[in-house]
């Protein structure tokens, strides 16, 4: 059984989030080092942990502070130097990497301030690109895709490239990819760093809307104290520590 310390959230008593049982991300102890050149970089420094099945958490923190390390390692696209990391139930410290890589594609969605779009691609091209890559038959695939895009209402966009679209739905289809394959947790790394404050809280709006509605678990790493608020927790980290772990007394959000 993973040992993990209490959040200060969860020790005002009670769930976090309101009819949510269970915990989806359970880290214990967890670093991560980094070597180059002779160096030794401790990016975290014995991280603990714990994120209940539909809540939406920030991580927030200055730069270099270990907020996306963090966000890597719980998700599996960096490999942990010591602790233990579960999500979902299953543990991702001792997985192989085609393990790894085949549990992020069935469970996982990932959002990013760069987009990551594949400019010769349309946006339903964009979105079901996830779905053929893991073996899906091509016409459940652009079914899906069509389904995800009018989950983030782009449906009219369907057709479109990622040049003739503005940022703000450019991230649309980026929310739309990460959704396609119904993931148990979402991860977003800075998914407002690159708009304007309005675009932005556009994005939030449709992220809030869709936590509450699909229940699946958000992890926003953000700059942000706006972004921040709108989650139902606020984790603060300096120097590759948790600092600090608090709900947000009146998260700022449609239906929070």
């Amino acid at each position: 059984m993973l040992a993990r310390k209490k959040t200060e959230a969860e020790g005002r008593g009670g769930s976090v989030v309101d009819g949510v049982d269970g915990l989806m991300i359970e880290a214990a102890g967890v670093q991560k080092v980094f070597e180059a050149g002779g160096l030794r970089v401790r990016a975290l420094r014995g991280v603990d942990l714990g994120i209940r099945r539909g809540e939406m958490v920030a991580i927030m923190g200055p730069s270099g502070c270990g907020k996306t390390t963090l966000l890597n390692v719980l998700s599996g696209l960096d490999e942990l130097t010591a602790g233990e990391v579960r999500v979902d139930g299953e543990g991702i410290g001792g997985m192989s990497d085609k393990r790894r890589t085949r549990f992020r594609a069935e469970r996982m969605g990932f959002i990013f301030q760069s987009y990551n779009l594949i400019p010769v691609l349309s946006a339903i091209e964009n979105v079901e690109l996830p779905l053929l890559v893991a073996g899906k038959k091509p016409k459940k695939a652009r079914r899906w895709a069509l389904d995800a895009l009018e989950m983030v209402g782009l449906p009219e966009q369907a057709s479109k490239r990622p040049a003739e679209m503005s940022g703000g739905q450019q991230q649309r289809v980026t929310v739309a990819r990460s959704l396609v394959n119904n993931p148990s947790i979402v991860w977003a790394d800075e998914p407002t760093g690159a708009l304007d404050s309005e675009t932005s809280k556009e994005i939030m709006d449709l992220l809030v809307r869709l936590n509450r509605e699909q229940r699946q678990t958000f992890v926003l790493v953000t700059h942000d104290a706006a972004v921040a608020a709108r989650a139902h927790r606020t984790i603060r980290m300096r120097d590759g520590n948790i600092t600090s772990d608090e709900a947000n007394g009146s998260p700022k959000g449609e239906g929070r």
